[in-house]
């Protein structure tokens, strides 16, 4: 990309796939000031790609992210709170964009996520862990109200009661549990792990774009009724109804082959 990132990588190894890797392993991938600046250009230049149809969030070495840098956190508490209060929104601001991408996103949480960085997971449509990680905001243990809209986030992914128990006593789960939980979708063994995420974000990159961003969004809408939800289906539908797409799509069953989606 045209701006040099620090603390940060962004790659495209497949057709439609684009992977953002956390580098800033002297601290565990802590979320840098470099690596939110780094954050917010590269969500930007794939906000603007219409390539790109998945993207992987993970880290680098053995850690996903360690979260917030408890360095600043420490020397923070002389600072005014209106001053403290705009700084914050605008790192919960740059992190969350994520939430902004209409593609799909894949958390492939390659090690530890604690904190904030377990939100920037819980901020992506899927999440997939490595055995043996483990995942948990341990906020009130630090004396810290929870923030990065954890208060959300934790009910939207594992439901009201899991969320009250995780936030409420600061607890660190393990892959197995957070799999059980409905924190990850899949629990993979280290061997291989990235790429099987990869082979995953392939296939969601070989569907049609255009139904594709339509169910993202028509799932973060999250209907409060039904009707809500048919008035939708009915709006969005009938669109990918005239898109070539559907065309192809039908006629890739039909000659029993893999279909050739171009997002038109």
């Amino acid at each position: 990309m045209s701006t040099e990132l620090a603390h940060l990588r962004l790659e495209r190894p497949a057709d439609g796939v684009a992977v953002l890797t956390l580098d800033n392993r002297g601290q565990l991938n802590a979320m840098s000031d470099e690596m939110t600046a780094s954050w917010v250009a590269a969500v930007q230049e794939l906000k603007a790609d219409p390539d790109v149809r998945c993207v992987v969030v993970t880290g680098a070495g053995r850690s996903f992210t360690s979260g917030g840098n408890t360095t600043w956190l420490a020397e923070s508490g002389a600072k005014p709170v209106p001053e403290l209060r705009e700084q914050m929104l605008a790192f919960y601001r740059s992190w969350l964009s994520i939430r902004d991408l209409e593609v799909p996103t894949i958390a492939a949480v390659n090690g530890h996520a604690i904190g904030a960085g377990l939100c920037l997971a819980l901020a992506c449509d899927i999440r997939y862990a490595v055995a043996g990680a483990k995942l948990g905001a341990p906020f009130v243990k630090l004396g810290l109200n929870p923030g990065m809209a954890s208060t959300f986030l934790f009910p939207d992914v594992v439901g009201e009661a899991a969320a009250r128990d995780l936030l409420l006593t600061g607890r660190l789960v393990e892959a197995d549990e957070a799999l059980g939980l409905g924190m990850v979708s899949r629990v993979l063994p280290g061997e291989g792990f990235l790429d099987e995420v990869l082979a995953t974000a392939s296939q969601v990159a070989a569907n049609a774009p255009l139904a594709t961003r339509y169910t993202k969004v028509a799932l973060r809408r999250r209907h409060a009724t039904i009707e809500d939800c048919m008035q939708w289906d009915a709006m969005a539908q009938p669109v990918t109804f005239a898109t070539e797409d559907l065309q192809e799509g039908i006629r890739a069953v039909q000659e029993k082959r893999a279909p050739r989606f171009t997002g038109r």
